[in-house]
């Protein structure tokens, strides 16, 4: 089985250089966890102009960049040799490339980047796209550019062209590049059950064999807005092992399963790999978060050590033997970073933290800290020990409300390793600031350990940032080893009380941390003998081996259905043995058949999807595939209902013949005007009467217009020129974050 937790991908940048990422297909992990607790590095939920402001980058520029409380705070812990001060102050005050991740890699390296090579724009040479060193198999590409270049130089008008069409698309998702280390150290292989890389998961997939993996990808995200963008981000790779929660991650319910060697047995599901996006401070994102110039206090990442430190313990629990754990934030403050490792390894020495020093070797890096002194707003003291600073508070009470001992290295802090943790800063290769540290449980650790606990104390009101305020009450934890109980309702860290817990809604839905009313709808197994299955198979010819019994329907009990998902086995057997709105399980599988109206007087039938068809494809009757060329792409691309009549013979003749309602085409890849592709591309069409419909969205069918042909002959002439005008304004989409790439995608394009 694989189980794999996912990692957050979404990260908006307005300004600077680009970076994309061309996501291959690569062995990795089982089952994996993504815990993504998190109000997003970018998403600001404004409260009104005034804070809203706070955050345009149009009211920022480089001589306001200063934060004396910043300066005064990093240079007391000395995260910075002071001969790198300077440099790495001024590497803040810059604006990030951007960044993208093969299909498309052979395209920027064959054909752009050699057009982009020697450019001189107003007398100065620009700097063509270039692959980020430490990124595997060179998949990576980063540029910098200004917004003036792009718009007015024609070898990168072209290339900015082809950056918009694929990022809308689908193809190219941007990020940025240090946000592309978590899943590298996760190091996920097929096999497992994790939480991110659901590339990893189809790493074995082919277009001709079985594409249903059996191992889960579980993401969760504590924002429900954010949930949903994860489930459109992750329609690029669709997967039927794909599920995805709406929680606070640090209290996640444990998962029934049957047990492997107890028959009417339940055992609680762990996971291979874990992924722990925590909510941070945001320090390390100065370079696209000008705000955070103006807000920045110490007391910001004080605040959110509790949760970051729940949410690593939850992991703890939910981690199989042998398992890893890559927990990860944007910030530089140790509070937030080694200190919330210190106090895990303290709870629970059954784990480790892993030397990945010999990992990506190109990538540089700074050790983890052991020595830091946390202060507080006034920053007019710093307090060497957790003993210094209660003899120094005057208010008992306030002792407890805003620091614990875990703010502070332990005696032994040595012996943790704390140095194997992973800092990287924005002057050593231009990236943002970034902390890692990877985890594992020893062999020798047993999964039935005895619980620890974690006392938590209600603290007062502390000032979080901005822009990743953490929705809970930030609790604390009392000392390293010692045995507590949690209070009240937020008793979090045994299995029974975890699994017991129910979840506590809000009457109004703020789309915060979880806590929202829950509103989705139901996850209905169809029995294989379903008449809607049944005629779905008929209908669509598809082979016995498809697997029928794994089809789902998300309508409330009674309605009729007009959409069917996939999932695996495993995700199956989760949905049926736990509750799904115990678990705010938001979507899960894939959507692989919709139901298309057939016209006046015709019944309705079912067609497949776009996303749905690389799952499908292996389940077709291979005769019914029909196959065609450049010239039949360019017309289904060029009209939007074209006659059966325009296309050329044979294609022509065998279409005349062809029933009415959905078809699969196969271009050759050998076959594409030239054009590269990673297989035979595969696309679904509707045919009418007289007509034959390409059914993706517009914006796929521009991508797949500018990658084959050259431009977009999929608009008229007139609208053309409108989205050249759109794609070449002052604000391109395309100049910020960075950009994963994905290979999968040239199977078959979004549907519409």
């Amino acid at each position: 089985m694989r189980r794999v937790r996912a990692c957050d991908q979404s990260v908006t940048d307005r300004h600077g250089s680009d970076n994309f990422c061309l996501s291959s297909i690569q062995e990795g992990p089982r089952r994996v966890f993504t815990f993504s607790s998190r109000m997003g590095r970018n998403n600001k939920r404004g409260r009104g102009k005034t804070r809203d402001d706070v955050y345009r980058s149009d009211l920022i520029d480089k001589t306001t960049m200063n934060n004396h409380r910043f300066e005064t705070y990093y240079q007391t812990q000395n995260i910075i040799p002071g001969d790198e001060w300077d440099a790495f102050m001024e590497s803040l005050r810059l604006p990030l490339p951007t960044t993208n991740a093969q299909s498309l890699n052979k395209i920027l390296s064959d054909i752009h980047v050699p057009s982009l090579s020697g450019v001189v724009f107003e007398d100065q040479h620009v700097v063509p796209p270039v692959q980020i060193p430490w990124y595997p198999d060179g998949l990576a590409w980063q540029f910098n550019v200004s917004k003036k270049v792009l718009r007015k130089s024609p070898e990168f008008k072209g290339f900015h062209s082809f950056l918009v069409f694929e990022t809308e698309v689908g193809n190219i998702s941007r990020q940025e590049a240090v946000s592309m280390l978590p899943p590298l150290f996760l190091e996920v292989q097929p096999h497992h059950k994790t939480a991110q890389l659901l590339e990893a998961l189809h790493a074995q997939d082919t277009m001709t064999s079985s594409s249903i993996p059996t191992g889960l990808v579980l993401a969760n995200d504590s924002d429900h807005k954010r949930t949903h963008l994860l489930i459109h981000q992750s329609s690029r790779l669709p997967s039927p092992a794909l599920m995805v929660t709406n929680l606070d991650a640090s209290i996640f319910p444990s998962i029934k399963v049957p047990s492997a060697t107890q028959k009417e047995k339940m055992e609680t599901l762990s996971f291979d790999r874990i992924l722990c996006d925590v909510p941070c401070s945001g320090d390390g994102t100065l370079r696209k978060n000008l705000g955070i110039w103006k807000t920045w206090q110490p007391m910001d990442g004080n605040g959110l050590h509790g949760l970051q430190l729940r949410i690593i313990l939850r992991a703890m629990k939910m981690l199989a033997p042998n398992g890893r754990i890559v927990y990860s934030t944007c910030s530089l403050n140790p509070v937030e970073n080694e200190a919330v490792i210190a106090c895990a390894l303290k709870s629970n020495p059954d784990f480790e933290l892993v030397d990945v020093s010999a990992k990506l070797p190109e990538l540089q890096r700074r050790p983890g800290m052991t020595s830091w002194r946390p202060t507080d707003k006034s920053l007019n003291t710093t307090y060497e020990t957790y003993e210094t600073y209660q003899n120094t508070c005057k208010d008992p009470d306030a002792v407890k409300s805003k620091f614990t001992r875990g703010h502070w290295p332990p005696p032994d802090v040595d012996s943790l390793n704390l140095h194997r943790c992973i800092r990287v800063y924005p002057h050593l290769q231009d990236t943002g600031g970034f902390f890692v540290a990877v985890l594992e449980r020893r062999a020798r650790a047993a999964m039935e350990e005895p619980t620890k606990q974690v006392k938590r104390e209600a603290s007062e009101p502390v000032e979080t940032p901005e822009i990743k305020r953490p929705r809970l009450d930030d609790a604390k934890v009392e000392d390293y080893a010692e045995d507590v109980t949690a209070e009240d309702s937020i008793k979090i860290e045994t299995e029974e009380q975890v699994k017991s817990a129910p979840v506590e809604l809000k009457k109004k839905d703020k789309g915060d941390g979880g806590a929202g009313t829950f509103k989705e709808n139901p996850y209905t197994f169809l029995e294989p003998d379903d008449p809607t299955v049944v005629s779905c198979i008929d209908r669509l010819h598809l082979t016995p081996s498809f697997p029928a019994n794994n089809v789902l329907v998300r309508n409330p009990e009674g309605e009729a259905a007009r959409a069917l998902y996939i999932t695996n086995s495993l995700v199956k057997t989760i949905i049926q043995l736990n509750d799904y709105k115990r678990m705010r399980l938001t979507f899960a599988g894939t959507k692989v058949f919709t139901k298309q109206e057939a016209g006046r007087g015709a019944e309705a039938q079912f067609r497949i999807l776009g996303e749905g068809l690389p799952l499908v494809l292996p389940f077709l009757d291979p005769a019914t595939v029909l196959e065609g060329d450049t010239e039949v792409l360019r017309i289904l691309v060029e009209g939007h209902y074209p006659l059966v009549d325009v296309f050329p013979d044979p294609f022509r003749s065998q279409m005349r013949e062809t029933e009415m309602g959905s078809q699969i085409i196969r271009f050759p890849r050998d076959n594409l005007n030239g054009v590269s592709f990673a297989h035979d591309l595969v696309l679904p069409t509707w045919k009418s009467n007289v007509s034959l419909t390409l059914m993706i969205d517009k914006k796929a069918k521009s991508a797949l217009s500018m990658r084959v042909f050259g431009l977009d002959i999929s608009t008229p002439p007139k609208e053309r020129a409108a989205v050249d005008t759109a794609v070449n304004s002052e604000d391109p989409a395309v100049l910020s974050g960075a950009v994963v790439v994905d290979a999968v995608q040239d199977s078959s394009m979004m549907d519409s």
